[in-house]
């Protein structure tokens, strides 16, 4: 492949499904680095902690991990992973606000000293370790603006934060700040300057009762590119920088970016494995579905751009169905798309965030096989 070549590009696709099959998810290491790049601009002085369950893949932690990053870690499985890379323990933290024993014991095995906990029974388990981790208190902001909403399931009342705090210091466990998280696909930024706000009050009060506290973390929730094009991420983080900065002087600042950093990065590619003609709709069987990278339609709410890299300029409703056997496995219904012969590619875009990452073997179809490209060429284990 040549250095210049756009890994997105027909071209590209053609080749790579000539060589490998499909179905494939085609992984851009550049488009990562770019992603990382912008958002650390619209966000200057926070520490980026990837979040790995959007794209849980080695090469994405390597990539991530040469430009600096820091992780976050919520399994024993993506502990396993950043420690497989080479990623220093003292760059991670571990963010799962409900842990079993044996999560807690790998972590701080790897050397994780930071866990989050929202509740007084998470607390407790912390006593035995309490010589080797300290927590984060995750408070809870609902965001009508979200796509999903994280809070429903984890975070405390912010009235609750009094009460997790001086049960830790009964028990000599160490609260070294705040998190939270707005939700997942956030489309407008005021639910966390409204949650910043508030943190900053329990702060304030946390060290009026003498708690002093010096991490937040606003958690992740930035907005991806999908169907619908989002806010520029400048634009969104400027009123998030506005509320931080009203904060006391000092304060380490941590942030979770998952989908933003990889959601545009990754192209899927599926082949028409067969067709039929019903109800005078043309109806295209792809190897690649609802139980495999579209898995994102379903868990994540999303709406990904395809198309076809072949027929005329001649558009018809169309239907894209997967390859399982299951009724419910149908991509996409009454999209305009030219004539499709068996062999032709479709694409997905905007495919890098909860697509492989959810996808299953369902059927045993295989789930995609994942190619990362950096400027043309395939890396490898040992890039």
């Amino acid at each position: 492949m040549s250095l210049h070549e756009d890994p997105f590009s027909r071209q590209s696709a053609e080749r790579l499904v000539a060589q490998y099959g499909s179905p494939l998810l085609i992984v851009d290491a550049e488009r990562i680095r770019l992603q990382y790049r912008r958002l650390g601009v619209a966000l200057p002085g926070v520490d980026l902690h990837y979040a790995l369950k959007p794209l849980p893949h080695p090469a994405v932690v390597r990539v991530l991990g040469a430009q600096g990053a820091f992780f976050d870690l919520a399994t024993s499985g993506e502990v396993d992973m950043v420690r497989s890379a080479g990623i220093a323990p003292a760059r991670c933290i571990h963010t799962h606000p409900i842990k079993r024993d044996s999560d807690i014991r790998t972590a701080l095995d790897f050397g994780v000293r930071t866990f989050i906990a929202d509740n007084p029974d998470e607390i407790r388990k912390f006593i035995k370790y309490r010589n080797r981790a300290s927590l984060l208190i995750r408070v809870a902001f609902r965001s009508p603006d979200a796509t999903c909403d994280l809070s429903r399931k984890f975070g405390c009342e912010p009235e609750a934060v009094a009460a997790l705090l001086r049960l830790a210091a009964e028990h000599q466990v160490e609260v070294e700040g705040l998190s939270f998280h707005v939700g997942s696909q956030t489309a407008t930024p005021g639910m966390y300057v409204q949650a910043i706000k508030t943190c900053r009050n329990l702060l304030q009060q946390a060290m009026q009762e003498g708690f002093a506290l010096r991490t937040l973390d606003i958690g992740g929730g930035f907005p991806a590119d999908y169907v619908v094009t989002s806010t520029p991420i400048e634009e969104f983080c400027a009123p998030i920088i506005a509320a931080l900065a009203t904060l006391a002087p000092g304060l380490r600042l941590i942030a979770e970016p998952g989908r933003y950093l990889v959601a545009d990065a990754a192209l899927a590619v599926a082949t028409v494995m067969g067709r039929a003609l019903r109800d005078e709709q043309w109806w295209y069987y792809l190897d690649d579905g609802l139980y495999g990278s579209y898995s994102g339609r379903l868990f994540d709410h999303a709406t990904f751009p395809l198309e076809a890299l072949c027929g005329g300029t001649e558009r018809f409703p169309s239907v894209l169905a997967g390859p399982t056997c299951d009724s419910i496995d149908i991509i996409a219904e009454n999209i305009a798309l030219p004539h499709l012969a068996v062999g032709d590619l479709i694409v997905g875009r905007s495919m890098g965030a909860y697509t492989w990452a959810s996808a299953t073997d369902f059927n045993l179809f295989p789930k995609a096989m994942v190619l990362t490209l950096d400027r043309g060429r395939l890396m490898t284990e040992e890039d």
